[in-house]
């Protein structure tokens, strides 16, 4: 799995609880009180595909494994995170090992949950986060300006060019901008960019926590956020964590599937939250078939065949001899893998395919 995304916010927008739902468990403590969860609680989530039970049923697999994506519930920011302010320098350290930013705002009215500053203006929610996130970001750049400037003065190409790059960053964050918009030119660069470790520099989705009249349609405060969401390129995903800690709690398919659609729902917020996820972090899905099991495997937009190959076992990449190919498609139309190669559908594939979404493979290796 390897792919973690990070839920973040102010106290008390509802954290805690939509990540017990999200992983269905009593991990995280939900309370109506700020800094209820002082460590990180980690859980991992299957990613729904019905296009794995299809493969499973036409290949009477006795096994179905779905690829799986992590979620880091992270204690609650608060303005002055990044000088310390309600336990800041440890909470920003656990955003920084995440991949991605799940950003829960608060979008209910009521008194009955208190705000950590007395008010309920999701988008001024979002700025406080990301100000803190910026600062951050802010200073651990300055911290590294001075030693990058005597290297690159000691004519180090390396050095030069990491030092122009962390120029272009200081640029954006005191403009206000977050680093994920600083524009980077070369494979060199965002190799270098990467390294950095910048907290603004991750991909956010922001998740709006609505009550359950809201669910099925959103209201006034998640208009707002999805108009931010649209100028920053990002992505929305509206939810009630409320409702799904109850859905959580129905283990029958049909009762939950009824429970749903009295609310006029016709799926999870929680499975729409974590396709998003999935999508926000650019990740694709292939799968290996066969009588014992059939699989989903995660793995990066872009990447080639023997990089896939590695994601199921590191001997797989070294040793990687080819890929052969069918599309998930043709697989189904075939009805299986014989009929595909009847139907010319199975392809061989070498180290410089690019992976597809959907491919179901079987990589030839020597061991």
């Amino acid at each position: 799995m390897g792919f973690k995304c990070g839920i973040v916010g102010l106290p008390n927008v509802g954290k805690s609880t939509l990540f017990n739902a999200l992983t269905q468990t009593a991990a995280a403590e939900a309370a109506n009180y700020p800094f209820c969860t002082i460590e990180p609680n980690s859980g991992v989530v299957n990613v729904p595909d019905p296009r794995l039970d299809t493969l499973a049923r036409i290949a009477k697999s006795v096994q179905t494994i779905p690829t799986q994506i992590g979620f880091v519930d992270i204690a609650g920011l608060v303005r002055g995170a990044s000088k310390g302010e309600g336990l800041g320098n440890q909470f920003l350290a656990h955003i920084r090992e995440v991949d991605a930013v799940c950003h829960v705002l608060r979008c209910f009215d009521g008194t009955d949950i208190t705000h950590v500053e007395g008010r309920v203006d999701p988008i001024a929610d979002a700025e406080t986060v990301e100000t803190e996130l910026m600062l951050a970001d802010l200073e651990s750049i300055e911290r590294r300006v001075d030693a990058a400037t005597k290297k690159a003065r000691g004519g180090d190409e390396d050095a030069k060019m990491r030092l122009a790059l962390m120029q272009k960053v200081l640029e954006v964050l005191r403009e206000g901008k977050p680093a994920r918009t600083v524009q980077v030119n070369d494979p060199a660069e965002a190799k270098a960019f990467k390294e950095l470790q910048l907290l603004t520099a991750k991909p956010v989705l922001y998740v709006c926590n609505v009550e359950e009249a809201s669910a099925a349609t959103g209201n006034v405060h998640t208009a707002r956020v999805a108009e931010k969401a649209k100028a920053e390129n990002a992505g929305i995903v509206v939810i009630s964590a409320a409702i799904e800690s109850e859905v959580a709690q129905l283990t029958d398919p049909e009762e939950r599937q009824a429970f749903l659609a009295d609310l006029g729902l016709q799926e999870t917020g929680l499975a729409r939250l974590i396709r998003a996820g999935y999508a926000l972090l650019g990740l694709i899905t292939f799968f290996t078939v066969g009588p014992k099991e059939a699989r989903a495997w995660t793995v990066r937009q872009g990447a080639k065949a023997p990089e896939a190959a590695g994601v199921i076992h590191t001997d797989f990449e070294k040793g990687f001899i080819r890929a052969e190919v069918i599309a998930f498609e043709d697989y189904v139309a075939g009805n299986g893998e014989a009929g595909a190669k009847e139907a010319g559908k199975f392809r061989l594939e070498g180290r410089d395919y690019v992976m597809q979404d959907g491919d179901v493979v079987h990589f030839r290796f020597n061991a």
